[in-house]
């Protein structure tokens, strides 16, 4: 009962502030929070790869209260983003992140025929970037070097389920093939042992070959970035939701004891599972995109397994709704301490996909959300 109260709170919080900040925030595409007020991403950063997590909240608020300042909202970007859908430069391997809460979102709402365009276009670019050798998706571009040409990371995980929803709309069965051989290497490459996970990895973009791994945005090589954990243990788990491969339900299963054995005693989840004791820094986004993934993890495993995973994600939940929720009116972010990477300049700032992995992970346990990935 207790457990249900807080759960309940937060939604209703979520839904009381989210009014608010909606009708202050009409044009903008939000990244973070400057002094309490969203800034706006749109104009010369419209290929940011954020750019769609404000329209996945406002599908969201719009799918648990029929409130259509909420869809207005959310079309208004989705329209937005077709700038960046024309920057061939701007697009990457991110365009699940950027189409799937937006453009796909409103089509599995509304049956829009030009957001379903919208979706397949971005598809087909997503699966344009696959190297046939390597059996991977490239990550991001470079300055036509190639420098970059062999490089794949585990945030892409993520960006596969446009891959999924292009082949069930289609049954075209190369969106498949693709998002399924790019997720065995993953699977093969990017989990260790433990159960930790590489952010990085180059292959030798000629013959595929395995060169090396980086630490990317983790503390160093060999190091534990946990955002870089909750998008594996997610991503993972979404690709078994899509194709029923049990496969990848271990991966995700892995990665998740890995994830829930290191969960420090405060609940309060650091940038890097192995990063030295000072400075401290957290990562609020990790713990609610990690406590997603373990909801979904409970869904599909016994009864006997269940609780382990439902409990873990609680227990990330609570943490954040009572330590690193910010629910004054007055300010726009809700997720406080987030930080991109450990070796970046700013750290433990407002991000905007914190929001979004935490109202959606409150909105799995009150039963109100869209499934958007």
């Amino acid at each position: 009962m207790q457990e249900q109260l807080w759960i309940q709170e937060a939604s209703d919080k979520i839904k009381r502030k989210m009014r608010l900040v909606t009708e202050r925030s009409q044009g903008k595409i939000p990244y973070k929070t400057v002094n309490g007020v969203f800034d706006d991403w749109s104009g010369e950063k419209i290929c940011w790869w954020t750019n769609g997590f404000w329209g996945g909240i406002m599908w969201q608020l719009y799918h648990a209260t029929g409130d259509s300042i909420y869809m207005e909202t959310a079309k208004e970007l989705e329209k937005k983003q077709d700038a960046n859908l024309m920057i061939n430069g701007g697009m990457d391997h991110d365009s699940g992140f950027r189409w799937l809460p937006t453009a796909v979102a409103d089509y599995r709402l509304t049956g829009r025929e030009e957001s379903k365009n919208r979706g397949m276009r971005a598809a087909c670019d997503l699966a344009g970037r696959f190297n046939p050798v390597g059996r991977f998706i490239r990550a991001w571009n470079d300055k036509g070097d190639g420098s970059r040409a062999g490089w794949a990371i585990i945030d892409c995980m993520m960006n596969l389920p446009l891959l999924y929803w292009a082949y069930e709309e289609t049954r075209d069965p190369r969106f498949l093939q693709i998002a399924t051989m790019h997720a065995d290497t993953a699977e093969k490459y990017f989990i260790r042992p433990d159960g930790s996970v590489n952010h990085i990895v180059e292959f030798n973009a000629v013959t595929g070959e395995f060169i090396q791994s980086f630490g990317g945005q983790g503390y160093g090589v060999g190091s534990s970035w946990t955002r870089g954990q909750a998008w594996a243990l997610y991503g993972f788990m979404l690709s078994y939701l899509h194709t029923g491969n049990e496969k990848y339900l271990n991966a995700s299963k892995r990665v998740a004891h890995y994830f829930i054995a290191n969960i420090p005693e405060s609940g309060l989840i650091p940038v890097d599972f192995r990063q030295p004791a000072e400075p401290a820094w957290e990562d609020s986004t990790a713990a609610a995109i990690a406590a997603c993934g373990l909801l979904e993890i409970a869904r599909k495993v016994s009864e006997n397994e269940a609780h382990v995973y439902h409990d873990a994600a609680l227990r990330l939940l609570k943490a954040l709704y009572e330590k690193r929720c910010n629910w004054d009116d007055n300010c726009d972010n809700i997720l406080e301490k987030c930080t991109a990477a450990y070796h970046d300049k700013e750290h433990e700032f407002t991000i905007i996909y914190g929001d979004y992995y935490f109202i959606e992970a409150i909105w799995k346990l009150t039963d109100q959300e869209i499934f958007i990935w």
